[in-house]
C-alpha cells in the first residue's frame, strides 16, 4: 500500500486590545469580544490573581456586576477562582486541579471561555489548565503587570513548572484574545513596575535598535513611573513580540529561540534562588551576562556593551547575585547546568542568541565555559560584588572597569 501524505494547515488570529477600566460597565471591550465567539450567552469562568483582590477592594464584586449587566452575552458560571500570584502558582499542580475541577463541575466546554486576570504566572497556569481540558478551552487573557502585558500575556505559550525545571509542562496555544488594561499598572510595586522593562530591553537588543534608544532616552521617566513612557514601552514591546510570533516558526518546532535571549541563565537563576528572584530580574541578569559574553568573545563592541550595562543599571536592576559567583567553592557550576537544561528544553541543537550590535542578534551553537566565567566575574566587578580570587584582592570601581576594557577580552 502507498504511504498517505497529508499537509495540515492552521491559521490563528487574535486581537490584543489596549484600554482602561476593563470592568467598568461603560467599557464593552470584554463583552464585545466574547460576543464574537458565537451564540450568546457563553459560559465564562474567571481566574483571578489574589494580588488584585488586595489592590482593588471589591474587585470580585466588580467582575460579578459586569457579568450581571451583560448576562445576555456572559454567563458567569461561578465565583472567580482566586489563586496565588507569582511563581508559586506554577510550582505545584494544585491550582491546575482546582481550575479543571471547576471546568468539569460547571460544564465549561470548548465553546466556553476561561478568563484569566493576573500576572504572567497566573496566565501561564490558567492557560495550561484550559489548553489541557477538552483538548482546548478558549482562553481570554487580561494581563495585569508590565511583564505580562508586553511579553508573556500576548504570546502563545502556557506552562507550569515540574521536576525543578521552569515551564517543563506546557503547550503552544494561542489565546482567544488579550485585553491590556493599562490602569492595572498603577497598582504595581516599584519592583514589579521595573521587572517588565527587562523584556523590553531584551527584545530591543535583538530586534530594534531604535527602541533601545527610546528606552535609553526615557530611562529616567520610566524609573519615575511616567505613565506615558511606560505605555509606549508596553505597546512597542508587545508589538515586536507579536511580529516575531507571526513569523515562520510560532510554535518553535526548530531550535532557534531569539526571544529567549538571556534566558538560559535567567531560568536557572530563578530556580537556584527558589524563585526569590523574579523573572524580569533574572532576565536582566541573563541579558547582561550574554551581552558581556558577546563582548568578551569579540562579537560586540565595548561601546555597545557599556550602553547595555549602563541602561540596565539605570533602570534599577542588579546584575550580579551570589548564585553567580565563580571561583573556589562557587555555585557557578550549577548556573552552567542551565545550558544543558536549556538545550533539553529547546530540543535538538543548542542554539543561543548573542549580540553583534544593538538591534541585531546572532545565533551560536556553543558557549565557551571560560568566557562565561570571565563574563560573570566582569559583572561581579561592575556590580561591586565580592572579592574574586582570580582577579586580585581589590575590586576596582566602576570607572576603572570601563577604562580597563582591553584586558577583559579573552586572549
Amino acid at each position: 500500500m502507498n504511504t498517505i501524505q497529508q499537509t495540515v494547515k492552521a491559521e490563528f488570529r487574535y486581537e490584543v486590545h489596549f484600554t482602561r477600566r476593563v470592568f467598568d460597565p461603560g467599557n464593552t471591550a470584554l463583552r464585545d469580544t466574547i460576543a464574537r465567539g458565537g451564540t450568546a450567552p457563553r459560559k465564562t469562568l474567571f481566574v483571578v490573581d489574589e494580588h488584585l483582590c488586595a489592590s482593588y477592594p471589591g474587585f470580585l464584586d466588580r467582575i460579578a456586576e459586569y457579568c450581571r449587566i451583560y448576562s445576555t452575552v456572559i454567563e458567569n458560571v461561578t465565583s472567580p477562582l482566586v489563586v496565588p500570584g507569582g511563581e508559586a502558582v506554577k510550582n505545584a499542580t494544585q491550582c491546575v486541579d482546582l481550575l479543571q475541577n471547576l471546568i468539569n463541575d460547571y460544564g465549561v466546554c470548548r465553546h466556553s471561555f476561561v478568563v484569566a486576570v493576573g500576572g504572567g504566572a497566573v496566565l501561564d497556569m490558567a492557560g495550561y489548565a484550559a489548553a489541557t481540558s477538552h483538548r482546548g478551552i478558549r482562553l481570554f487573557r487580561l494581563p495585569t503587570t508590565v511583564l505580562s502585558q508586553n511579553d508573556s500575556g500576548v504570546g502563545v505559550k502556557t506552562s507550569i513548572n515540574r521536576f525543578g525545571k521552569k515551564n517543563f509542562l506546557g503547550t503552544f496555544t494561542p489565546p482567544y484574545a488579550v485585553i491590556n488594561d493599562l490602569d492595572f499598572l498603577d497598582t504595581l510595586s516599584d519592583r514589579d513596575w521595573r521587572c517588565g522593562m527587562a523584556e523590553a530591553v531584551k527584545v530591543s537588543l535583538i530586534k530594534d535598535g531604535g527602541f533601545f534608544e527610546y528606552i535609553e532616552s526615557s530611562a529616567k521617566a520610566l524609573t519615575a513611573r511616567d505613565r506615558s513612557a511606560m505605555e509606549y514601552l508596553v505597546y512597542r514591546c508587545a508589538q515586536l513580540h507579536l511580529q516575531h510570533i507571526a513569523g515562520p516558526d510560532p510554535f518553535e518546532s526548530g531550535s532557534s529561540r531569539p526571544l529567549d535571549f538571556g534566558h538560559w541563565s535567567a531560568h536557572k537563576l530563578e530556580q537556584l534562588t527558589s524563585y526569590r528572584l523574579r523573572h524580569g530580574e533574572a532576565v536582566a541578569i541573563g541579558v547582561a551576562l550574554d551581552a558581556t559574553y558577546s563582548y568578551v568573545t569579540g562579537m560586540l563592541a565595548v561601546e555597545a556593551w557599556r550602553r547595555i550595562i549602563d541602561l540596565l543599571q539605570e533602570l534599577g536592576f542588579s546584575l550580579h547575585i551570589a548564585e553567580m559567583e565563580s571561583g573556589e567553592n562557587s555555585r557557578s557550576s550549577l548556573l552552567l547546568d542551565g545550558l544543558a537544561e536549556f538545550r533539553e528544553h529547546l530540543g535538538g541543537e543548542l542554539t543561543i542568541m548573542l549580540l553583534e550590535e544593538i538591534g541585531r542578534g546572532v545565533e551560536r551553537h556553543q558557549m565557551d565555559t571560560a568566557a562565561i566565567l570571565r563574563s560573570i566575574e566582569l559583572l561581579q566587578r561592575i556590580a561591586g560584588g565580592h572579592k574574586s580570587a582570580t582577579m586580585g584582592p581589590r575590586l576596582p570601581d566602576r570607572e576603572e572597569i570601563w577604562k580597563d576594557n582591553a584586558p577583559a577580552r579573552l586572549q
